[in-house]
């Protein structure tokens, strides 16, 4: 396992790369250093008013991003995850508006890979979008992120094709639960 202890400190010292995550190859960094969000940002060629989705370790990480935990959040949440739902959650900490771009609220997934799940234990909370370019096809394999990304990115993990699709996204905000994607 050499190979994620070197990924963890990477994620730690800010830098940006391309792995498997649990639905589709993302491109990630770390979601506690605003300078690297913003990377993301840039590489993908994202709409800078369309918030990030944080992958998380387990629903206590959520603490850590101003989410006010109930028992009965925490066991509606254990009804989705480990899964592919991304749940949009609000935040009542400012200190993460490069995050939530003003809204008030981030998207969370606790990933059903146990693999990605040890490395977010140790990593801590990353952000990842599909890996493409905004408006292309998310990539499928490490070639087509390359094709994206070159070197412009510090590491890539090769995970075989992923023919996934993107995570569900649901709005845990209101009363009511409300499908996004």
């Amino acid at each position: 396992m050499e190979q994620w202890e070197q990924i963890v400190r990477a994620l730690g010292e800010g830098c940006v790369g391309i792995l498997p995550t649990d639905t589709l190859y993302g491109i990630v960094g770390s979601a506690l250093l605003p300078e690297t969000v913003e990377r993301i940002y840039t590489l993908k060629e994202r709409d800078p008013q369309k918030p990030l989705i944080v992958l998380v370790a387990d629903i206590d990480d959520l603490e850590r991003f101003g989410v006010v935990l109930s028992d009965r959040l925490s066991a509606h949440l254990n009804t989705y995850w480990p899964g592919p739902y991304s749940i949009i959650l609000p935040t009542a900490d400012d200190d993460f508006d490069y995050l939530h771009r003003g809204l008030g609220t981030i998207a969370f997934r606790l990933p059903d890979k146990e693999e990605l799940r040890k490395l977010l234990r140790e990593a801590g909370p990353i952000v990842a979008p599909s890996a493409n370019i905004e408006g292309q096809p998310p990539a499928q394999t490490i070639e087509q992120a390359q094709k994206y990304f070159g070197t412009a990115v510090d590491f890539y993990i090769d995970g075989g094709e992923i023919d996934g699709k993107p995570s569900t996204i649901l709005d845990l905000c209101g009363e009511e639960t409300r499908k996004i994607r």
